[in-house]
């Protein structure tokens, strides 16, 4: 979509929620944020001001599925929403490649369900209205498991499965949907990680090539490239010459 004028961004107090909130901050546009921490939402907040817009900052925990909706009722209805940026999320893994079932449902809670709580409180207006845009904010992660994030990437790779055929559904009712697929991008979430990550690329960039893909309304905004095609390449390969050239990777700690 082109120039949208009421975007509301999940996850945007750090990372790249933060950094498309100021990509698309500016006179004219309404930006409704959302995020866990909100010391660092206000600061986001009074940037995205000082550039023009009309912000709107709200804490809502996503994996919340009335308070989402109670709040995203009242947010539609006070300025209906032409973009939505589910972005919200978080990740995983333990050093020794393990991961504990609270951890594991706490991960899957927050990156799926806290997408669904997002973004269908949205469809039954943008419907109404016959136009609309939800982007869901899945990851290269999500092409694969890899050892030491379990939960992690099957929750994405339920958002990327999940949003692609969203796709197919609702183009008839108008609503544009893109499944946006990052490698790694320089967040507190990488910040913790202690081994290479390869085309490691900062978040203004990664929210740059995200826009541009939703004005473009691209089914799948998947970067950088050599990531890209290295987590296909792993995909497509058969299952045991897989998991061998992944046995020693690192796991996060």
């Amino acid at each position: 979509m082109r120039d949208p004028k009421t975007i509301l961004i999940t996850g945007a107090s750090s990372g790249i929620g933060e950094a498309m909130a100021e990509a698309y901050a500016g006179p004219g546009v309404t930006l409704v944020l959302t995020g866990r921490d909100r010391d660092r939402l206000d600061v986001v907040a009074a940037r995205c001001t000082e550039r023009g817009a009309d912000v709107r900052a709200a804490t809502v925990d996503v994996a919340d599925r009335a308070a989402m909706a109670d709040w995203l009722a009242l947010v539609d209805r006070a300025t209906p929403v032409d973009l939505c940026i589910a972005n919200a999320g978080i990740s995983g893994g333990t050093g020794g490649r393990g991961e504990s079932e609270e951890q594991a449902r706490r991960i899957l809670a927050v990156n799926v369900d806290g997408v669904l709580n997002t973004i269908h409180p949205l469809i039954g207006p943008m419907t109404a209205r016959g136009r609309g845009q939800l982007a869901l904010v899945s990851s290269l992660a999500g092409f694969r498991g890899y050892p030491g994030a379990p939960a992690y990437c099957a929750s994405k790779a339920a958002v990327r499965s999940y949003g692609e055929s969203l796709r197919l559904d609702l183009r008839p009712a108008g609503i544009e949907v893109s499944v946006i697929c990052p490698g790694f991008v320089k967040s507190r979430i990488t910040d913790r990680n202690r081994f290479p990550m390869p085309f490691l690329m900062d978040a203004d960039r990664a929210a740059s090539i995200i826009k541009r893909g939703l004005e473009r309304n691209r089914g799948r905004i998947a970067f950088p490239l050599p990531t890209y095609l290295m987590a296909w390449l792993v995909a497509v390969l058969p299952a045991a010459l897989a998991d061998a050239l992944l046995a020693h990777t690192p796991a996060k700690e």
